[in-house]
């Protein structure tokens, strides 16, 4: 069977299992519309280390170790864990996984690394080099403001177009075990630069990759938006939002019924204050590891399109005046036998 679709697509003919996914947050989070999906709810923003990073780290442990038990396997079967966050060097995942032993595979592609990561581990399972792989991203609002912006002691005013940076992390554990759950196929995205120099406004810089990778996933598969039941962005937020619809409209895709955005459902803004939504590493990992895979598991939705999306900044790079380029990456998931 020919795997590669298209221009950009894989379809595995054995599909990897989610056989499980565990979800850790931080206490605004867990006082937003979802907080009966996550696993773990903390409210010590260090979780009980001495700094945001190191808190960091602890939500990268303490979720990898929660989606291992409730997969019912051992540490010693994974054979290969895919890791990324917002840090410089990724020191939340690195310092958090250093202790596990497993061979790490150590990922950067912003907001989108929860898709990246889950994309890699499928096609490693799916190729028949692991078994097991578990795939982890994160973000913390304390760390991220304090690399990107401004440290949260300096109290900096935010424009409604800025989003939240989500406290948490998502793990996953994928398998060659059939599971009900599966990785059905991917669409890998690309760069794509529409010149935004805003960093404030990471919505309207994400957004086209957002459309570009939809829309080719559609063009790959030759499918309509409503082949899925969700096509779920991972934090444009309210701005983004409706950049993403005008571009596909714009190209003859019509995705207003099917599109949900993990950063405007983590949070209830009009009791919240988190102006245009969420953001973050751990913003698509959560929602997904929560509230969608519920969804799926009681089988509310049967197939989505999840489109985590990330902005390829840094702090070199915006004050050196360059754009904010961004990236995002389609995986299929669906109940299996659909």
């Amino acid at each position: 069977m020919q795997q590669m679709i298209g221009k950009q697509s894989l379809t595995f003919e054995n599909p990897p299992s989610i056989l499980s996914a565990a979800s850790v947050v931080g206490q605004k989070e867990g006082e937003g519309p979802l907080r009966d999906y996550f696993d773990l709810i903390i409210e010590d923003p260090t979780v009980g280390k001495d700094s945001w990073e190191e808190g960091e780290s602890e939500l990268v442990h303490q979720a990898c170790v929660k989606a291992i038990e409730k997969s019912g396997l051992k540490k010693e079967d994974i054979r290969y864990i895919f890791a990324g966050d917002l840090l410089g060097q990724l020191i939340a995942s690195t310092f958090g996984l250093k202790d596990m032993d497993l061979p790490l595979f150590g990922l950067y592609g912003a907001c989108s690394t929860a898709g990246e990561g889950l994309s890699l581990g499928a096609m490693t399972v799916a190729a028949g080099y692991a078994e097991q792989v578990l795939t982890v991203a994160s973000s913390h609002f304390g760390s991220a403001e304090k690399q990107f912006r401004f440290p949260l002691e300096y109290g900096n005013q935010r424009p409604l177009s800025a989003t939240w940076t989500v406290t948490g992390s998502g793990a996953f554990v994928l398998s060659q075990k059939r599971g009900d759950i599966i990785i059905k196929g991917i669409t890998t995205g690309v760069i794509t630069d529409y010149g935004i120099r805003d960093s404030m406004n990471m919505g309207a810089a994400m957004a086209p990759a957002a459309a570009s990778v939809i829309y080719q996933n559609l063009q790959d598969f030759q499918i309509q938006p409503d082949y899925y039941d969700r096509i779920i962005t991972g934090d444009l937020g309210k701005v983004g939002k409706g950049i993403l619809i005008k571009l596909l409209n714009d190209n003859g895709y019509d995705i207003m019924d099917q599109h949900m955005d993990c950063g405007i459902e983590i949070y209830d803004n009009t009791k919240q204050d988190t102006h245009s939504g969420g953001s973050g590493c751990a913003c698509s990992a959560v929602t997904l590891a929560g509230f969608v895979m519920d969804k799926l598991r009681t089988r509310e939705w049967n197939r989505i399109l999840f489109v985590p999306t990330g902005a390829l900044l840094s702090t070199v790079s915006f004050n050196e005046g360059q754009t904010v380029p961004g990236i995002a990456h389609g995986v299929i998931i669906e109940n299996r036998g659909v």
